[in-house]
């Protein structure tokens, strides 16, 4: 059968803790098992779970997004609530996630439930799983299709990690007495373990180059619409942020007060980063010469006041903060397409072709990558605000220089 969602986005969800009967009630109609003691409570427990992360909207739909398929197979496919499954089961759903039926894949992402007549429904075109191209393949024009869906490693841990969180909280609320999860002693079936450390993504420091000359290039042309352009490619890059660092959301709203100076006259930047854990970036002189410009443009003084509450980033259109991570993702990938036409047209396709699959993430990456190479780690570290020391590791490639200038001396002719 084809499955129908089950839990509507965080807004639309009312607090199951205390209005569950009223979020049942419209959902029986859809889901007739409801009707069943042992699937209501089911519902209960995992909304209750999902909810608790409401503090942050991609861990909730992180969450959801696993607790969800769970629930759907969990009662379609074993006619069981989650309560009494036991490890054996838990193996059989990885593999299902790893190649699920075609009538559980989409091919591109829709919401869950749309507007009927004023009331929330569950929308027919939602699925599970979504089958995803890449960047390049989708330009080439090219379509996903449901048969190409694959799993990656990544998500595999985090269906494992998500799932085992969620029976540690049945076992809180006495719904189970062990964890069948955390009995899966042969996890490395599904994971594989990395034998070697992944190279970083990122561009390279020409592509750097070119993309800051073209995003100089698009405000000298049209600073109204692109010296926000500017100085969102300097920030993302100079202090690592991530896009959710950079807009506004239900947890914070970033404005020109984050930019701090200390008594000894240093900048600092305060973001809200993963985990609700605040953070303080080293602003270097580079970055406060691209803040003071991005502030003259808008009529600002060059530096911000102690508790100023200018939004950081302001939409074009409107008032009040950017809120929209997809509209930064547009601004980027605009200026990564511009660069990318220029770089063609001064003979170097070879050098721009990482601009055509790149994303927004990658600049992080660069500023990472290239800081570790002359700071000490531990100060990279905390401006990236990795939650240890071996993720900033990743970054130095040293040995993988040493690595590959000794290998090139291999021979095959050996003396």
């Amino acid at each position: 059968m084809t499955p129908s969602a089950l839990i509507d986005n965080l807004e639309h969800l009312p607090n199951p803790f205390t209005q569950f009967d009223a979020i049942v009630s419209g959902m029986v109609g859809n889901t007739p098992l409801l009707k069943q003691p042992d699937f209501k409570r089911d519902l209960q427990l995992a909304l209750c779970f999902i909810y608790s992360y409401n503090g942050s909207q991609a861990t909730f739909n992180a969450y959801r997004r696993e607790v969800e398929r769970f629930l759907l197979w969990s009662w379609y496919v074993q006619s069981s609530p989650t309560t009494n499954l036991r490890r054996e089961q838990i193996e059989e759903f990885i593999h299902f996630c790893i190649s699920p039926p075609e009538e559980w894949i989409g091919t591109k992402n829709v919401a869950r439930f749309k507007l009927h007549m004023g009331s929330r429904v569950a929308n027919k075109q939602w699925r599970p799983f979504v089958s995803h191209i890449s960047k390049l393949e989708f330009r080439n024009g090219e379509v996903p299709l449901a048969k190409q869906h694959s799993l990656s490693q990544a998500a595999i841990r985090a269906t494992f990690s998500i799932l085992s969180s969620f029976y540690g909280f049945l076992m809180q609320e006495d719904a189970i007495q062990q964890n069948p999860v955390a009995l899966i002693r042969q996890k490395s079936k599904f994971v594989k373990k990395e034998v070697t450390r992944r190279q970083v993504r990122r561009i390279s420091n020409l592509q750097w180059d070119y993309v800051i000359e073209t995003a100089e290039l698009l405000a000298e042309e049209d600073p109204n619409m692109h010296e926000r352009t500017l100085f969102i490619m300097n920030a993302l890059l100079g202090m690592y942020l991530r896009i959710s660092e950079l807009v506004a959301d239900e947890r914070s709203a970033p404005v020109m007060g984050d930019f701090t100076k200390d008594t000894d006259g240093h900048w600092w930047f305060k973001v809200l980063s993963k985990g609700n854990k605040e953070r303080l970036i080293a602003v270097s002189d580079d970055m406060l010469q691209a803040l003071a410009r991005y502030r003259r443009f808008r009529e600002l003084p060059d530096l911000p006041t102690i508790a100023e509450k200018t939004p950081l980033i302001p939409k074009n259109r409107g008032q009040g903060p950017m809120t929209s991570s997809r509209q930064v993702r547009n601004i980027v990938q605009f200026c990564f397409d511009t660069t990318y036409q220029r770089m063609c047209d001064d003979g170097m396709r070879a050098d721009a072709d990482d601009l055509r699959v790149a994303t927004v993430h990658w600049l992080r990456h660069t500023g990472i990558s290239e800081d570790v190479k002359t700071r000490p780690k531990e100060h990279v570290r905390e401006d990236a605000g990795h939650a240890s020391m071996a993720t900033t590791d990743r970054y130095i490639d040293t040995e993988y220089r040493e690595r590959h200038a000794s290998g090139r001396k291999k021979t095959l002719r050996p003396h």
